[in-house]
């Protein structure tokens, strides 16, 4: 550790806070093997917050030593070899499953707290690692699904993911920071890096530089989503590629030396932010970072959802990149050896996740695009097109997370393929499924956002349903969801989404998305929908 912790002697700081500066969460590696050796149920309680650093999450009951584990994909690129250990991991440890995560990322569940050495082992040999994917760090690094395929970005930013990652892995001067951090490095003229809802992002620009223009990126900083979304600011700066990492630092620095460490839930540096001004904390960032440009032209364009496409030509000549349908995420682990082998036949070698929780095999030259298509693996998943299981998503819900309410695999699952039996539009409508207020599965920017709670019943019991909330969209500036009032059941969600939307589909003009149809008529209209829906029940139209 080369930095001083400027925020040691603060009187009121945190639990987590008082540990850390014992010990810090890399440590956790070091004790692995040892804690092992020993019963789980006799690992106290206090230590839960170090296994976070090694990417794990104790699942409940959590007196079983069972836990979810996270291996972070920067960018969300994967070679087939690693696949098929992560394939190998599920078939093992996680009865047959795995989930794709918002973040580029790969869970497993059920992996038994023995098993963890040896786990990890390999997974210094396949080269990939679950350190930071959870606790107060520098999580997975995303950016554009496609990076250097895409003809739709200005320069391929894949190199300088993997800089910074390779620089912030296991970087103890960044292990102690107030909360997790999120980053994004994306020339992708849609965002296909979310910005807005990064701690940290950086998008496509341009700037006139000696009489030459040059292509480089703005920077965002104090987006985040968790139950009180913030959106990312602008700072009035130009970066070059090559400082890019000088930006990252400098950013971690400050924020690592001055955010919160009083109150947790307001430890993220969107509350820095709040408090201090954009001007002050730019101030501050400079005073780290030398020669950075005054901001140049912000070559965004809009938003498509971040989400991979269906078949979609690349800038290579004669190749395309498939996009595969993975419906909530989940997928069997034997299918993703699968795509590993399809990727290694059909493609070179790879597989990228997108920001929806599915699939890609890129390099799939012209004349095998109909054999990837007819395969039959990629018939029982589907290629992505723009249908409500292309475009939605959901968090991990109450069957493995401690904090969730109410389903999401299962309701997102059945829902949206319900709606595509059901309901036909012209333009794609993007649901998310949450189980808390936390936001993991992107309620916030989603058209339509379903949040887990309890309904009382009038014998005193309480069963699942949903808060619904409407309009979120990263065009522009960005805009979150706005909540409904009312709770809609969980047995009357399909009904009531179908007719919902075929509300929608009547009033609303031919191809007009779902956001611009909520900016023209305004949240009224959808709140009076769910009020004569609880009024009156399935009935309506």
């Amino acid at each position: 550790m080369s930095y001083v912790q400027v925020w040691k002697d603060h009187p009121n700081l945190n639990e987590n806070e008082i540990n850390k500066l014992k010990k810090d969460g890399l440590e956790v590696f070091s004790d692995m093997d040892k804690l092992c050796k020993q019963p789980f149920e006799t690992i106290p309680k206090s230590y839960y917050m170090y296994l976070k650093y090694a990417g794990l999450t104790v699942q409940k009951p959590q007196n079983l030593g069972l836990f979810m584990f996270r291996v972070k994909i920067p960018g969300g690129i994967i070679t087939a070899r690693q696949a098929e250990y992560l394939s190998w991991l599920g078939n093992t440890y996680g009865k047959g499953i795995l989930d794709l995560t918002s973040r580029q990322s790969v869970q497993c569940h059920w992996v038994p707290f023995q098993a963890l050495p040896s786990i990890f082992a390999k997974l210094r040999e396949a080269n990939l690692t679950t350190s930071e994917a959870e606790g107060d760090t520098p999580r997975n690094i995303v950016g554009n699904p496609m990076a250097g395929l895409d003809s739709d970005e200005l320069f391929d930013a894949g190199d300088i993911i993997r800089k910074v990652d390779n620089y912030l892995q296991d970087n103890r001067d960044y292990s102690n920071l107030p909360r997790k951090f999120k980053v994004s490095v994306s020339t992708n003229i849609w965002n296909a890096g979310n910005a807005q809802i990064q701690d940290l992002a950086f998008t496509p620009a341009s700037k006139m530089i000696d009489g030459q223009r040059v292509h480089g990126f703005h920077v965002y900083v104090g987006g985040g989503l968790g139950a009180v979304p913030s959106l990312g600011k602008r700072l009035n700066i130009f970066v070059l590629p090559d400082q890019v990492l000088n930006v990252v630092k400098g950013v971690l620095s400050v924020y690592r030396d001055y955010g919160y460490r009083e109150n947790r839930k307001k430890a993220r540096l969107k509350f820095l932010i709040k408090d201090w001004g954009i001007e002050r904390f730019e101030e501050k960032l400079l005073e780290q970072t030398d020669l950075l440009k005054k901001a140049g032209k912000n070559e965004l364009k809009g938003w498509r959802f971040g989400i991979a496409p269906g078949v979609k030509e690349q800038h290579q000549a004669g190749f395309f990149t498939v996009g595969i349908r993975i419906l909530a995420g989940r997928l069997r682990a034997e299918d993703l050896e699968g795509f590993a082998k399809l990727s290694q036949e059909y493609g070179r070698g790879e597989l990228r996740i997108d920001h929806s929780q599915n699939l890609m095999i890129p390099f799939v030259p012209a004349e095998k695009i109909d054999a990837v298509k007819n395969h039959p693996l990629v018939r029982k998943y589907g290629i992505l097109g723009e249908g409500f299981t292309d475009y939605g998503m959901c968090c991990t819900g109450n069957e493995f997370c401690n904090m969730a309410i109410a389903n999401t695999k299962d309701v997102t699952r059945e829902l949206l393929m319900y709606l595509d039996e059901t309901v036909s539009l012209d333009v794609p409508v993007r649901i998310a499924v949450n189980g808390c207020p936390n936001n993991c599965g992107h309620r916030s920017i989603a058209d339509i956002a379903l949040m887990g709670t309890r309904i009382s019943n009038q014998d005193g019991s309480t069963e699942e349903g949903y808060i619904l909330s409407v309009g979120g969209s990263l065009e522009k500036g960005g805009e979150y969801t706005h909540a409904l009032k009312g709770k809609v059941r969980k047995s009357d969600i399909k009904p009531f989404m179908r007719n919902f939307l075929n509300f929608i589909k009547n009033e609303k003009r031919s191809r007009e998305s779902f956001y611009h149809f909520y900016k023209r008529v305004g949240g009224e209209v959808f709140q009076q929908y769910v009020d004569d829906f609880l009024l009156k029940g399935c009935d309506i139209d």
